[in-house]
C-alpha cells in the first residue's frame, strides 16, 4: 500500500537501502579481505624486512616497537637483504634489536646479501641464519671524497672558499687533501670501526680479538661465515620462521605477520625533504652500497 501511495518516496528508500548495503559490503571487504594479518587469532611470528641501502632507521625501529608491544606476537624474524648503509641508521636499528631481544626472541634471516651495515644489525639478534651462498661480512667502515681540481683547471673554473676553521671544508672536491686532514679522518674512521667491532663482539658473544682478525672488509659466503662463528646456522626464510616459532614457544604452524610498509606520500615527500636530498640518497647509496659508510663527496684522488 505504501509503495502505491508514495512511489517516489518508496523508490528513494529502495535506492538508499541498496546504497547502504553496497557501502557495508565494500567496507567489510576492505576490513576483512585486506586486513592486516595481526587481526588473525592465535600466536604469531612477526617479520620485519630490511631491504636495500640502510639510510633511514625510523621505519624499522617503529616496526620493531610495534611487534614488541603486541602480545600475540611471540617472536620476530628480521629479514635482511641489504648491502649496508649509513653508520647512524645501522647503529639505531642494532640498538632497537638489542632492546627487543630482552623481551622477545629475534631471529635474523639473511637473504641474497647482508653485508657491512646489513651484518651490523643482524649481529644483535638472538640467532643469525643465512643461506650457504648469502653474501655477508664486509665488517669495516669507509668514507670517500671526489677531487675535481684538475678538471676545474682544464675548463677554466675557479672556486673560492671562506671558512671559520681549518677543518671546516675537509674533503672539499676543489683541492687536494692535506696530510693533517687525512690523519684527522683516519682517526674518525678508526673510532667508528672500533664501535663496529665491539658491537659484533657483544652481539655474537665473540672475543674482540677473533672479530678483529676477520674485520678487514672482506666478504664471506654464508657457509664461510658460519664456520667463522658469524652465524648460528644455515637455512632459508621458512627455516628462520620455524625456529622463531619454536623459540617463542609456539606449538604447531605459526601465523606469520609482516610489518606493514609505509606507503609513499607525495605531500610528505615535498614537505619533508628536498629533491636534492633524495638524489643524494640515491647516488650515495649507489656509491657506497656494500659498506658501512660515512656520507662523503665521492672518491679522493689527492
Amino acid at each position: 500500500m505504501f509503495a502505491r501511495r508514495h512511489p517516489i518516496l518508496f523508490s528513494l528508500l529502495v535506492v538508499c537501502g541498496i546504497g547502504a548495503v553496497m557501502i557495508i559490503s565494500v567496507t567489510a571487504l576492505f576490513l576483512f579481505g585486506n586486513r592486516d594479518s595481526t587481526f588473525e587469532f592465535g600466536e604469531k611470528v612477526g617479520v620485519v624486512e630490511i631491504q636495500g641501502v640502510i639510510a633511514d632507521a625510523k621505519p624499522i625501529v617503529s616496526q620493531l616497537k610495534k611487534f614488541r608491544k603486541n602480545e600475540a606476537i611471540k617472536a620476530i624474524v628480521l629479514r635482511i637483504d641489504s648491502p649496508g648503509g649509513g653508520v647512524g641508521p645501522s647503529q639505531e636499528i642494532y640498538s632497537e634489536v638489542k632492546k627487543t631481544t630482552s623481551e622477545k626472541k629475534v631471529v635474523a634471516s639473511m637473504g641474497a646479501i647482508a653485508a657491512s651495515g646489513g651484518y651490523y644489525v643482524a649481529a644483535a639478534a638472538d640467532h643469525v641464519m643465512a643461506n650457504p651462498g648469502t653474501i655477508t661480512g664486509s665488517i669495516g667502515v669507509i668514507i670517500e671524497f671526489a677531487n675535481v681540481e684538475e678538471l676545474f683547471k682544464k675548463i677554466g673554473l675557479s672556486a673560492y672558499v671562506i671558512k671559520s676553521g681549518e677543518y671546516k671544508d675537509v674533503g672539499s672536491p676543489l683541492r687536494k687533501m692535506t696530510s693533517k686532514e687525512r690523519k684527522l679522518l683516519q682517526g674518525f674512521i678508526d673510532n667508528v670501526y672500533e664501535q663496529f667491532v665491539t658491537a659484533v663482539a657483544e652481539g655474537r658473544q665473540m672475543p674482540e680479538k677473533e672479530v678483529r682478525a676477520i674485520a678487514d672488509g672482506r666478504i664471506f659466503s654464508g657457509e664461510q661465515a658460519h664456520e667463522l662463528g658469524l652465524l648460528d646456522s644455515l637455512g632459508s626464510m621458512e627455516d628462520a620462521i620455524a625456529l622463531a616459532a619454536q623459540l617463542g614457544g609456539i606449538e604447531g604452524e605459526p601465523s606469520v605477520v609482516y610489518a606493514e610498509k609505509k606507503k609513499f606520500s607525495l605531500l610528505e615527500f615535498l614537505l619533508g625533504s628536498k629533491v636534492s636530498e633524495a638524489i643524494d640518497r640515491i647516488t650515495g647509496g649507489a656509491l657506497h652500497s656494500g659498506y658501512l659508510y660515512v656520507p662523503g663527496r665521492g672518491a679522493d684522488n689527492g
